[in-house]
């Protein structure tokens, strides 16, 4: 939707990036809003960037910029390996991460697991541009789970393992899956030679605490860690993930080879996402490398990251 098309917004949701910075959505139609037995959903048209997905007051994605999030969270790990054949989605209620690993030929399973049927079935409703059919692929299954009690229950069964879920929120449903003893779950739920990959939340200078404090809990579990970044416009900052592996990670990939490895393996279809954009995001700049080096707080169960939310508008 170009700018001159938005209609005036019936309100507006604040999106608090720290204590003293926030980030106005407009809302120029609410499509859905559901209270569910986990937490609050809301679904709304937010005019420039399309429809937005909200959980617990925080932004999730936007159809206008979600290629961006969703690319640069699952395609390094694939490019990685090299030619996944199983992938489980831990999280990723609307859907856009199983659309990203069905990209892959070489894929012939993809399960994804969420706690909250509420959640994806009013994103499977009302955001087919994020999953653009996917929930429908014959290779995909859906399971509607605890992504610890999942864990629990597989071994050495996954190339990659992408953990989309949503932030740390006290009493929310996802705290306690940002933790060493759930890494280490998801470790053993891994074959040889597989990565983890996780959303690991924001890298802004006063926002990054939590964030290399992941990097230092994962490095606890795997032997390589790799923090890298994106900015995603509709979330107000550059947001990071974390690459996590037993087995080398390539920070120095040569883009024609990705390019490559792509164009033999994949359908194809990135918006932004080729062997330079790749090159580029596994450099982060030195003020992230200097606090990760300095980091040392693993967290654990008795420990949890904790991630500050605000109310949205009645």
């Amino acid at each position: 939707m170009t700018q001159e098309h938005v209609s005036p917004p019936i309100y507006w949701i604040a999106d608090y990036l720290t204590p003293s910075d926030i980030l106005y959505h407009a809302v120029h139609k609410v499509i859905v809003h559901k209270r569910t037995p986990y937490q609050e959903m809301w679904i709304v048209d937010c005019g420039t960037y399309g429809k937005g997905l909200i959980i617990d007051g925080i932004w999730q994605s936007s159809t206008g910029d979600d290629f961006i999030y969703h690319e640069t969270l699952v395609q390094p790990a694939f490019v990685n390996h090299g030619g996944p054949r199983a992938a489980l989605v831990l999280g990723g209620g609307e859907g856009a991460t199983i659309r990203e690993a069905l990209k892959w030929r070489t894929v012939e399973k993809v399960v994804m697991v969420d706690l909250d049927a509420e959640v994806v079935a009013a994103c499977r409703e009302h955001l087919p541009e994020m999953h653009q059919g996917a929930f429908d692929d014959p290779k995909v299954k859906l399971v509607i789970k605890d992504a610890v009690d999942y864990l629990d229950e597989t071994v050495g069964e996954w190339d990659v393992i992408i953990s989309d879920l949503t932030d740390p929120i006290e009493h929310g449903p996802a705290y306690k899956l940002f933790t060493k003893e759930y890494f280490e779950k998801a470790r053993k739920a891994l074959r040889p030679g597989g990565y983890f990959l996780l959303q690991a939340g924001p890298v802004s200078p006063p926002s990054m605490g939590m964030h290399v404090r992941l990097v230092s809990t994962l490095k606890a579990v795997f032997a390589n860690a790799h923090s890298y970044h994106v900015h995603v416009p509709c979330l107000g900052h550059p947001w990071g993930f974390i690459l996590a592996s037993d087995m080398p990670i390539n920070t120095r990939p040569d883009p024609e080879a990705v390019n490559k490895l792509l164009a033999e393996k994949t359908n194809g279809k990135f918006k932004m996402f080729d062997g330079i954009t790749l090159l580029g995001l596994m450099q982060s700049p030195k003020h992230v490398r200097d606090a990760i080096a300095a980091e040392r707080h693993v967290y654990t169960l008795d420990a949890p990251p904790v991630f500050s939310t605000q109310e949205l508008p009645k």
